[in-house]
């Protein structure tokens, strides 16, 4: 049997052909169920996230060696999700044994992601583990490669600055707040719009530990929406001036094609609150806040531009961090080889133990019932050493004649090695 990882991804596969191709999650455990009991795969795990599906499993050995074995992934994808078989095949990619281990290392430690180092990917990693051990599609050898990625990502994370430097703009927004204000936990933050920078921000910010958002939004069923996910507040555009003189921090992202903030409100906002800092991105193009507003003091007006020299210093990096964490993960690749195969020994002593002891309760048994008999116990020895002696010694005297005879030298040299042939008695 093998291992393998089969799927497409943002650099294999446009939006519309991963949408096709998506598991949602009420379907997913379903979908385990039918990949393991209809196709020759017998462990089975189903990531599936906006920028990529991946099946993670575990193929028969009668799957291997038909030959072609991603076509038994590539045929049960394409019908059960009605997307015909050429197209399936064109946008995806298959690594087995080795490869598919390290693919998942470099997935799980976000190396293998758009946003480089992005840590969401394994947490959904995760998730889509939990949803097979509870399928009971993942056993043993799927449990040790989870295991082995999550703990790599770990790893990686831990020694490395892959997941430190911000790489979005939402990202970069909160870690300039983070600059301006020692404890973000004490401030209060108004974001303006409700799209998914607005969301990211909010995500990051709440991360943070910052205890009092403020959504405004053109529409407040929307605000409301995310507001509820984060324990903030929903307003609507037009309640801006009520609130802007309590917030330390506004960030902003919206549609529109002219300023939602003015100078003139700023400014307002700024006798109010008696002066005190106030923090200010905006990300939206064209700008919502007057660009004006950055003449008035105790006012950081920050645009998109100034974010970009964060995010292209946080780019390098997390691109240098990256080639360590690709070494981290040949490094623990390899131990996890060493691991697998030493399992692999463990089961073949297991039954090599368990013949030798059948052999030895045998032999026991014959000796017991001829001493039972009233046979000389001398005698009685002597045959129960001599069985277990010819006994033990038939399978590797059959082996060792076939190998003379096909003139294999190295399992010749193997036995040799194994029985300590070349020590003297």
């Amino acid at each position: 049997m093998t291992l393998f990882v089969f799927g497409i991804n943002h650099t294999t596969a446009p939006v519309d052909v991963r949408e096709k191709l998506a598991f949602a999650p009420e379907i997913t455990a379903s979908a385990l169920q039918q990949l393991v009991s209809q196709t020759t795969v017998s462990e089975a795990a189903i990531l599936s996230t906006c920028n990529r599906t991946e099946v993670y499993g575990r193929l028969t050995l009668d799957a291997v060696q038909i030959g072609e074995p991603h076509l038994v992934v590539a045929k049960w994808l394409s019908e059960f999700h009605q997307v015909t078989l050429d197209q399936v095949l064109h946008h995806s990619y298959f690594r087995q044994a080795d490869q598919a281990v390290k693919h998942m290392m470099r997935v799980a430690s976000g190396l293998d992601s758009m946003v480089l180092g992005e840590p969401q990917i394994l947490g959904q990693l995760k998730s889509s583990f939990s949803v097979a051990r509870q399928e009971k599609t993942a056993t043993s050898h799927l449990i040790r490669m989870f295991q082995s990625a999550f703990n790599m990502a770990k790893y990686v994370r831990t020694h490395t600055a892959i997941g430190e430097n911000p790489v979005s703009v939402a990202f970069a927004a909160v870690a300039m707040a983070r600059q301006i204000f020692a404890r973000l936990e004490d401030q209060t933050a108004l974001l303006i719009g409700a799209g998914e920078t607005i969301e990211l921000v909010a995500r990051h910010l709440h991360d943070a530990g910052i205890k009092q958002i403020i959504v405004a939004n053109r529409t407040l069923a929307r605000a409301e929406e995310l507001a509820h996910e984060f324990n903030a507040q929903a307003v609507l555009l037009a309640d801006i001036p009520d609130y802007l003189a309590v917030a330390d921090i506004v960030i902003s992202s919206t549609a529109s094609q002219l300023p939602i903030l003015g100078k003139g409100a700023v400014e307002r906002a700024l006798k109010q609150r008696k002066h005190q800092l106030m923090f200010m991105v905006d990300i939206a193009v064209p700008r919502d806040i007057e660009a004006e507003v950055s003449e008035l003091d105790d006012v950081y007006l920050y645009t998109v531009d100034d974010l970009k020299d964060v995010i292209d210093e946080g780019m390098r990096s997390r691109r240098e961090a990256a080639k360590a964490a690709e070494v981290m993960i040949e490094e623990g690749l390899v131990t996890y080889l060493e691991s697998e195969r030493s399992l692999d020994a463990v089961g073949t002593i297991r039954d090599y133990r368990q013949r030798m002891e059948a052999v030895r309760d045998d032999e026991l048994e014959r000796a017991m019932l001829l001493l039972a008999k009233g046979e000389e116990p001398q005698l009685v020895m002597q045959r129960l050493a001599r069985g277990l002696t010819n006994k033990m010694m038939h399978a590797p005297t059959v082996q060792l004649k076939k190998a003379s005879a096909l003139g294999d030298d190295q399992s010749l040299a193997l036995l040799q090695t194994m029985f300590d042939l070349n020590k003297t008695l």
